[in-house]
């Protein structure tokens, strides 16, 4: 019963109960071969899932209608911007890390910039925004075959114990956004903006200022998750941060935060990131084609929602 109740009182832990029941599916059908293996895989892949899950996570809290949909553009940009600035070269990473981070905080902060310059709804504003960066990703970046410096491509697949570096930092990262929602100024104001964005701005919130500094994050994060997408799969590519669009409200929505706003939860979305990678291994081990793959995936993340009973969008 107690555990029932936690369940109830916190629909989030939802998120990690799925992750938990699609990975002992996967172990029975296996026979509990490579369980360990799944579980090592599911923590490297969920960490790209979750650094963009969260920047997602701070524009949608702020407030029904705010979304970023330009994130997987961003990714493939930054992945080309960082690959060609560190050109190969392990003493080029972080000057090629500080570029791609550069690159998406400059596409978060003109996403926002057009919301607010032409008055256009969010959703409008960074698919605009994403075919534009796309186009210039395409001309910028395809036939691109740098590789990334061997010292960054093995921090990005870095394991000790089984355990994924990448993860160990995420984590740390996690915890550090969770603190700034919680307890920091900036993290109070993107939820009393979602909560009620009139009130806020009455009792003295920078709301443009806010908004502004949570779009740029987004970006941010975007950038620095394509650069770590390049450096993992050995190379950048205009496709690669494809997956993330959908991907990236997923986990915030199945992570137990409001797509009415006012409301995040930073630890469901590593649920929700675990989650979904190993809803996608579960279904490949069963064999299932592609279609019927993304069907059942869909009605899943549906269930999960209703079982989560999270908060509708609506006030």
């Amino acid at each position: 019963m107690a555990s029932l109740r936690m369940l109830l009182e916190k629909p989030w832990l939802w998120s990690f109960v799925g992750a938990l029941v699609v990975w002992l599916a996967t172990v029975a059908f296996t026979g509990g071969y490579g369980a360990g293996g799944m579980v090592t895989a599911a923590l490297s892949l969920a960490v790209f899932t979750v650094i963009v899950g969260v920047g997602q996570m701070f524009v949608i809290t702020l407030g029904p209608g705010n979304v970023d949909l330009s994130l997987p553009a961003n990714i493939g940009l930054a992945s080309a911007v960082a690959m060609k600035v560190m050109g190969g070269s392990d003493s080029m990473i972080v000057v090629g890390l500080l570029a791609a981070l550069a690159c998406g905080a400059a596409i978060g902060a003109i996403n926002y910039l057009l919301i607010w310059a032409l008055r256009i709804p969010p959703i409008i504003a960074t698919l605009s925004a994403s075919f534009i960066i796309q186009s210039v990703d395409i001309s910028y970046g395809r036939g691109l075959q740098i590789k990334p410096p061997p010292g960054f491509a093995d921090f990005t697949n870095w394991q000790i114990l089984g355990i994924p570096v990448l993860a160990m930092l995420t984590v740390v990262f996690t915890i550090g956004a969770a603190l700034a929602l919680q307890r920091m100024i900036y993290g109070r104001s993107v939820l009393a903006i979602g909560q009620n964005i009139r009130a806020a701005w009455l009792a003295g919130v920078k709301v443009g200022r806010i908004r502004f500094l949570t779009y740029t994050l987004c970006g941010a994060l975007g950038g620095i998750d394509g650069a770590l997408l390049a450096g993992y799969f050995r190379g950048a590519n205009v496709d690669i941060g494809n997956e993330y669009l959908l991907a990236s409200i997923a986990v915030v929505v199945i992570g137990g935060t409001s797509v009415a706003g006012g409301k995040a939860n930073v630890p469901g979305v590593w649920g929700a990131g675990l989650f979904l990678v190993l809803l996608l291994t579960m279904l490949n081990t069963f064999g299932v084609s592609a279609g019927v793959r993304l069907v059942l995936t869909g009605l899943i993340i549906v269930g999960v929602i209703t079982a989560a009973g999270g908060e509708k969008a609506v006030r």
